[in-house]
């Protein structure tokens, strides 16, 4: 039976005939796979809890990464009793393990290069797997308590640490059971949702010196992730994330804003296109600027390096719409001030008029090389618009003219726009206004 011809996204679909053997095969695999969920199915309709349904999850997923009931399955075989019951971990003894003398933190460095994607993957036929590949010690590392002390009180530090070893085998092991999940879909929400699960049961599970730990070879996967697919939005959404609980008094953090400033910087070296990247340095620069403490000559600098940055990079792409994303940020801290995270509140009135008419004119150049790009002429259209609008005033007769010629252009660059280009000519009373009924 042939596949019917047809296209996505503007690109043909070439047609494919199967084979009866082909066909065949195709057709047992859909039939195991309905076994396989009819027994998951009627596992969780009976009430069962134990190791098998477990292992049964474990194949389905690994055959359909997608199903979200079945990862909420997963959960709740975890949390009703493949883990030690949370009253133990939040035990007020877990406050003497995490001051343990013993105790150390990883640098984020370090993390980051331990945690393999290529590291072998422990069976889980039972959930309580072995842990090879990991990095992070285990609490009986973190808090060893003398077998001589047979007082109550060490008797029940015993069963505390006890309960936290079994605690991060177990999510140390269903974190590794995601990896090749995750290599082989990592646009999958569903799994990057549970790792997140996953994760904060280690907050709350474990000690702060290993929780600690293993945050940080989570933030190791995030750049080995980004490394494979670099403008893999689920990948830097999840890289925020973690760096926000490294940086939380619960795992003992403190400020990375100048790390992840700096890995953005080395990312959009890498790729100019990588809209996410832009976005994130976007996001950091409010709390990096803060946090140096930048008096207004500092500011002005580094607000000048910023766009030195990205016009090096619109001369180079100027098609490239995640360029004009982060220009427009820069331009907008200087002619809304009041919507926006200020870079630079010292400027004056005419510091941003001078900045902004710059930037038009700059732009104006690239139309020299590249006429035929619609973006440079939305990026004129737009800042001249703001120019008047930062200076209160109307615009003159000879920017009236050059947003007409403009405007023309992008009727032709993008004639199913056209609406849209007619009434910004009407917006900015370049044509009379039709009267109503015509």
């Amino acid at each position: 039976m042939a596949d019917q011809g047809g296209s996505a996204h503007g690109i043909a679909r070439a047609s494919r005939v199967r084979t009866e053997e082909q066909r065949k095969v195709e057709l047992d695999k859909i039939a195991k796979y309905r076994e396989l969920e009819d027994q998951v199915r009627s596992s969780v309709a009976r009430g069962d809890t134990g190791p098998d349904l477990f292992q049964l999850t474990s194949k389905l997923l690994r055959l359909n990464p997608e199903y979200y009931t079945v990862w909420n399955v997963r959960r709740r075989l975890l949390t009703s009793g493949l883990l030690s019951k949370p009253s133990a971990a939040s035990s007020p003894l877990t406050a003497s393990l995490t001051a343990s003398p013993t105790a150390t933190t990883t640098p984020p460095s370090a993390a980051s290069s331990s945690s393999s994607l290529s590291a072998t993957q422990p069976s889980h036929a039972s959930p309580t797997a072995g842990r090879s590949g990991t990095t992070a010690d285990s609490p009986v590392d973190e808090a060893k308590t003398s077998t001589a002390d047979a007082t109550p009180r060490a008797a029940a530090v015993v069963a505390v640490v006890a309960g936290q070893k079994k605690d991060f085998d177990i999510l140390k092991s269903e974190l590794e059971f995601t990896i090749p999940l995750l290599l082989d879909s990592p646009k999958c929400y569903w799994i990057w949702s549970y790792r997140l699960w996953l994760l904060q049961q280690v907050i709350d599970r474990l000690s702060v010196p290993v929780a600690r730990r293993v945050w940080q070879e989570e933030l190791g996967l995030a750049s080995k992730m980004l490394t494979r697919d670099r403008r893999n939005f689920h990948a830097w959404g999840y890289r925020r994330h973690v760096v926000a609980q490294l940086e939380s008094p619960r795992l003992g953090g403190g400020s990375m804003v100048e790390a992840e400033f700096e890995y953005t910087t080395r990312m959009i070296r890498m790729d100019l296109s990588n809209f996410s990247a832009w976005h994130s340095r976007s996001k950091l620069i409010p709390r990096l600027l803060g946090e140096r403490g930048a008096d207004d000559s500092t500011r002005k600098g580094f607000l000048d390096e910023e766009l030195g940055l990205i016009r090096e990079a619109l001369n180079v792409g100027p098609e490239d719409q995640s360029l004009w994303y982060y220009h427009q940020f820069l331009i907008l801290n200087l002619v809304n001030p009041v919507g926006h995270p200020t870079l630079t509140p010292a400027f004056t009135l005419e510091d941003r008029v001078t900045y902004v008419t710059r930037e038009i004119q700059d732009i104006k150049e690239l139309l020299e090389d590249y006429d035929d790009v619609k973006l440079i002429y939305e990026a004129l259209l737009e800042y001249t618009l703001y120019l008047g609008q930062l200076q209160g005033r109307k615009l003159d007769g000879a920017e009236k003219d050059e947003l007409a010629e403009w405007l023309q252009k992008l009727k032709k660059l993008d004639p199913m726009r056209n609406g849209r280009w007619t009434e910004l000519e009407r917006e900015c009373g370049l044509v009379e206004m039709e009267s109503f009924g015509n």
